[in-house]
Formats: structure tokens, sequence, C-alpha cells
């Protein structure tokens, strides 16, 4: 069984820096969901983002809900922010693996870095299939839904915003359009169909999280990974077409951040692999801004009861004081007879 605890939420979203490889790259491509995504600045300031509340007891009640909400250990928050971690560890754990000693003369941004060995066609198509597949893992996850939900998790890809989306587009454009190509959907494809079992356990990716994947064998599994790719290709392709992207346009805006030459593509490649943790960075903000949601319709909700149940002891409470108004009148009512009736006996008597 895999351990998958990880910090707690408010941790994980105060760590995320707010200037790095990883914000300058996702800066450079935002351009293709624009106003999607900004980086981190602090989970206080993320739970003020999304309630766009201002009352201070409402927002400090929203996160403590959310804390709660995250380590819930029947939700599986934690989880999928693992398996967004684990996608960057694998990558750097791969592309450190890779370096060598001497110094790169044609990539000035990434001079630091030994000369990179980029990834091959088979290994490159294996980890984007698997990259995607851990998406479905993590949307099933958060969703509380089947890890073999396949269907529903392509449905929900029409309705990815924000951090998602942008992850998604990333995934799209440094996995694919960069490495692999324009037609990188038909490669992966081919390559996939080609796989052995055996390509599949190479992957470093998969010897970490192959337990999760349904199937009794790597056999099975890798028809799974294939089912998810295919299942999800015809929505890249079509994102891909409606925003006009090229490789020459996505390695454009990422030399707006990076420099390098172009004939150096695959090597930019694992540069971004060893150098950027998107999945991660973006992966906890999604699930940040997802309890946060969740925590504030719950808090809401709270408030509304609470109102309600002021309003409903105000009733009761005027109920009581009609109640007693009548009471008080009507013995006001009744003295009053005594009394008259006491004075009139009186002057009969008398």
């Amino acid at each position: 069984m895999l351990e998958m605890k990880t910090d707690p939420i408010v941790k994980l979203v105060d760590d995320l820096p707010q200037t790095s490889i990883t914000t300058r790259m996702l800066g450079g491509l935002d351009y293709i969901v624009p106003g999607e995504w900004e980086s981190a600045s602090g989970f206080d300031k993320l739970v003020r983002l999304v309630t766009d509340e201002t009352d201070e007891d409402i927002l400090k009640a929203v996160k403590v809900r959310a804390e709660e909400l995250y380590n819930d250990p029947e939700a599986g928050y934690q989880k999928a922010v693992w398996l967004y971690q684990t996608v960057d560890m694998m990558d750097k754990a791969l592309a450190a693996a890779a370096l060598a000693n001497k110094i790169g003369d044609k990539i000035g941004f990434l001079s630091f870095l030994s000369k990179l060995t980029p990834k091959s066609d088979m290994v490159q198509s294996i980890d984007l299939a698997l990259k995607l597949t851990i998406e479905l893992f993590s949307y099933t996850q958060i969703n509380g839904l089947p890890r073999d939900g396949i269907q529903e998790f392509v449905t929900s890809l029409n309705d990815y915003t924000g951090d998602n989306v942008m992850r998604l587009a990333t995934l799209i454009c440094v996995d694919g359009l960069v490495p692999l190509g324009p037609d990188f959907v038909t490669k992966v494809t081919k390559v996939l169909e080609k796989a052995i079992p055996t390509d599949l356990e190479k992957s470093p990716l998969y010897k970490k999280i192959g337990d999760l994947i349904p199937g009794g064998g790597s056999d099975e599994k890798l028809g799974f990974v294939r089912r998810t790719f295919s299942s999800a290709k015809d929505w890249m392709d079509g994102f891909v077409s409606s925003k006009n992207l090229t490789t020459e346009s996505v390695v454009s805006n990422l030399q707006s951040v990076i420099a390098f030459s172009d004939d150096k593509l695959d090597y930019v490649a694992a540069f971004i692999d060893v150098s950027t943790n998107y999945f991660e960075y973006t992966g906890i903000q999604s699930v940040a801004v997802h309890v946060i949601e969740l925590a504030e319709d719950e808090v809401a909700e709270k408030i509304s009861e609470q109102k309600k149940k002021d309003a409903r002891l105000r009733r009761q409470e005027a109920a009581k004081l009609r109640i007693e108004k009548a009471r008080r009148r009507h013995e006001d009512k009744r003295r009053k007879k005594e009394e008259v009736a006491l004075m009139l006996c009186n002057v009969g008597i008398a």
C-alpha cells in the first residue's frame, strides 16, 4: 500500500515560491489560457481571493474548515497532491541521472547545467501518457470517483479552468509539442500501440505509481494507459487547434523567459523536467482552491443555518412576549373586574 500523506495544505501553499523557473515558464505560457493562472501568494491570500470575503471571522472559519477537509483520511485530497508531487519528483530523478559533466555552450540561461540527454520518443511518449493518467487519478481522488473513471474525466476536461487548465496546457506544450512536434498526439498514439509491457516497466514514474493503475499485470496496465490517452486525444487535438498552438509559437514564448537555441528543443524538454515542478505547483493550487471552495460553501451554509436559527429564536421570543403581554392584559382585566365587583359590593353593603 502506497503511503500518500503530505504536509498540511496551508504549508504547501505558503511554501510555493512566487518567483522561480517554474513560475517563469508558466508565465511564459499563460497567453494560452489568459487570466486562468497566477503565482501563489500564500494560503491566507488565496482564501481571500477565492471567497472574495473581507469578514475576518468568516475568513478564519473557511481556513480552519479547509484544513479539516484536506486532512480528512476518507477524502482524496492528500492523495491527489502526492500524485502531482510524484510526477515532478520522478522527472527530476530521471533528468538528473542524465546529466553529464560538460557545460553546455548553446543554452545561455541553462549554462550552469551539464549537458542533458533528451528522452527517446518511446520514453517521452510513455511519460506523457502516464502524466495524463495521473491527472485522471488526481481528478477522481479530488471528486470521490473510482480510479477507472476515464469517461467522467474526459468529459470534465471541457470544464477545466484556473490552475487545472494551466497544468494541462503546459503538459501539452512542454511534454508534447516541444519534444515531440506538432503531431505529438498521433506520434504518442502510435508509440503506445507498439509499446510492450517492459517498455512501461522501465519508466521510473510507472515504478512509483504502477500499483494504482487498474489491471492485473503490466500488459493490462499498459492497456489502461492506452485507453486513457486515446480517450483524451480528441480533446488535446481540439485544444491545440482552438488555441492555434504550434511548436514555433510555444518555443517563442518560452524563449522570452529561457534563452535557448531552436535546435536544442529536445534538450529544453529535458531541462524543464529537471528544473521545474509545474505539476506539483499547479496541483497544490488546484487542490487548495477546491477545499477552500468547499469550506466556503459549508461555512456559508452554517451561517445561513445560524441566521435561520437566530430568526427562529427571535420569532419564538416575540411569540413569548406576545403571549406574556396577552396574559398580563387578561390578568389586568380580571383584576379590574374583581376590583369593580368588590367596590360595588362594598357600596351595596354601605
